[in-house]
């Protein structure tokens, strides 16, 4: 016998996560109505579609600008998908804002992914914690863990898709890309972006 589920769940859940009213269906009756046990399947069922549309062109998008309550920080962000119908949507928009609102909200970060950190700043951060007192006759091999565990964590404070989402820190901005590539079946990528502050 099939799980009754209630039209209002499968908005709620369709709300959360961004993916279709029937894989939203389906999900909740797979988890017998669980309504986070469903959130998580979709999610990686989202992250897996996600991953094997990254491969394909993306050239098409648009550029958002967000200029914060005061007019003394604003932010240019370069979102592409792969065909302009898609660039029109609703939802491919709203999330161009956000990831607007998410550059403005995070000072610390300066590229898109690690890729794009390049190697002088990782060797000049890597120079600089071996140096730390702190690690002054720890053993070699122990102070080459604790440096590259210090640099992962410096690092991911100024990549914009290791962010933990404004509007759900549960989720990270690369997470909440992978859901839109699901919902709406594009590559979708931040190409770039730039933050303008006033008097900076």
């Amino acid at each position: 016998m099939t799980l009754e589920i209630s039209p209002q769940i499968v908005k709620e859940l369709r709300l959360k996560t961004g993916a279709g009213m029937m894989n939203c269906k389906k999900a909740l009756q797979e988890t017998k109505g669980n309504f986070e046990e469903a959130v998580e399947s979709l999610r990686q069922k989202g992250l897996a579609s996600a991953d094997k549309k990254m491969g394909r062109q993306a050239s098409e998008g648009l550029i958002e600008a967000y200029i914060h309550t005061g007019g003394k920080l604003g932010v240019l962000v370069e979102l592409n998908c792969e065909t302009d119908f898609v660039a029109r949507r609703s939802e491919f928009q709203q999330l161009a804002k956000n990831i607007a609102m998410q550059i403005a909200a995070s000072s610390n970060v300066n590229y898109v992914s690690f890729e794009d950190i390049p190697s002088t700043i990782v060797e000049k951060e890597k120079e600089s914690e071996a140096k730390k007192d702190d690690l002054a006759g720890k053993p070699e091999e122990i102070k080459q863990k604790i440096v590259e565990g210090r640099i992962e964590k410096i690092l991911k404070s100024q990549v914009l898709l290791e962010q933990a989402f404004i509007r759900d820190p549960s989720q990270s901005i690369d997470e909440v890309i992978k859901q839109s590539i699901a919902l709406l079946g594009e590559k979708i990528v931040v190409a770039r972006f730039i933050r303008f502050t006033l008097g900076a």
